[in-house]
C-alpha cells in the first residue's frame, strides 16, 4: 500500500504525519486490498482540514474529512469517520458463493 501525505498551506509536524500513517495502516489492514491512502492537511486561516481517502480496486473510494482549529483533533475525527465507513464496507461485502455443481449423468 502506498501512503501519500499532502500539506497545502500547512506546516505539519513529523509526529502528526507518523500518527496519520499509523492510523491509515491500521484501517487499511481491516479492509482488503487497499492500494493507495491519501491524507491531505489543509490550512486556511484559523480553520484546519484533514481529508483521508482509501482507494481499493472494485470498491468506491472511502473519503472522510474533518475541520477543527488544530490538526490533531481534525485527524482524530477524520479517522473515526473512516473507521465507521470501513466497518460498514466490511459488513456489506459478501463473499461470492458458487452454485452447487450438478452431476452429468
Amino acid at each position: 500500500m502506498e501512503i501519500i501525505l499532502h500539506a497545502h498551506h500547512a506546516e505539519v509536524p513529523e509526529s502528526l504525519r507518523e500518527r496519520a500513517e499509523r492510523a491509515v495502516s491500521r484501517l487499511s489492514a481491516r479492509l482488503r486490498r487497499v492500494v493507495t491512502a491519501i491524507v491531505r492537511f489543509e490550512g486556511d486561516g484559523p480553520s484546519k482540514r484533514v481529508e483521508i481517502v482509501l482507494q481499493a480496486p472494485r470498491r468506491a473510494d472511502l473519503v472522510a474529512e474533518a475541520f477543527d482549529r488544530k490538526y490533531e483533533p481534525a485527524l482524530a475525527l477524520a479517522v473515526s469517520r473512516l473507521e465507521r465507513q470501513v466497518d460498514r464496507a466490511r459488513r456489506s461485502h459478501r463473499p461470492r458463493v458458487r452454485p452447487p455443481e450438478t452431476p452429468d449423468w
